[in-house]
């Protein structure tokens, strides 16, 4: 049966990263994390709901034991831009006391959501505290600056949807990574 085209796939200028693109670059730090955390206490730790896709298949790609949760926090609502305060909307419910945590976001975007779970991580007394991001937007500044250990793309300052990214809580669904169409959002 061929692949069942999304008609929401008309709605982006250009897609950035296929499905396939994205599954490599997981599977690469999927490779890397494992390589990383041998004989550590893993747990990560992902933020609602955009990582909830990419916290998924980077948890397959992992090749050693290890738990997971998710915690909330919103700083957008309906814009394609942060509000500039971040609202925590779930806190973590594994024990992290101890416990080595990556923290997977979806986008390090302005880094004020980022900043804001990680230091809610904090609170748990985890031994170690890294970031998967799978994407690493460009900015001249930021709101909040994060390491970022672990990337997976790095994108310039554009407005993109799929792969768990959403508009208006749509295009989560889109298997790739694209530019959404600013008609859609103007």
């Amino acid at each position: 049966m061929p692949p069942q085209h999304n008609p929401l796939d008309e709605h982006l200028t250009r897609v950035l990263f296929a499905k396939e693109d994205i599954r490599q670059r997981i599977d690469e730090l999927g490779k890397e994390i494992t390589r990383d955390y041998q004989d550590k206490n893993l747990v990560l730790v992902g933020i609602l709901r955009g990582a909830l896709v990419f916290l998924s298949d980077l948890s397959r790609a992992i090749d050693l034991p290890h738990s997971w949760d998710m915690c909330g926090a919103s700083s957008y609502g309906s814009s394609t831009t942060s509000r500039g305060h971040v609202q925590i909307t779930k806190d973590v419910e594994v024990d992290l006391r101890d416990r080595d945590v990556i923290v997977v976001e979806d986008i390090y975007d302005s880094g004020r959501t980022l900043r804001a779970i990680c230091d809610l991580v904090r609170v748990h007394q985890p031994a170690t505290i890294e970031v998967a991001a799978l994407l690493f937007k460009e900015k001249a500044q930021r709101a909040s600056d994060v390491f970022v250990k672990y990337r997976g793309f790095t994108i310039a300052d554009e407005f993109v949807v799929g792969y768990g990214l959403d508009y208006n809580e749509y295009y989560r669904n889109l298997e790739c990574i694209g530019i959404l169409d600013p008609k859609i959002y103007s």
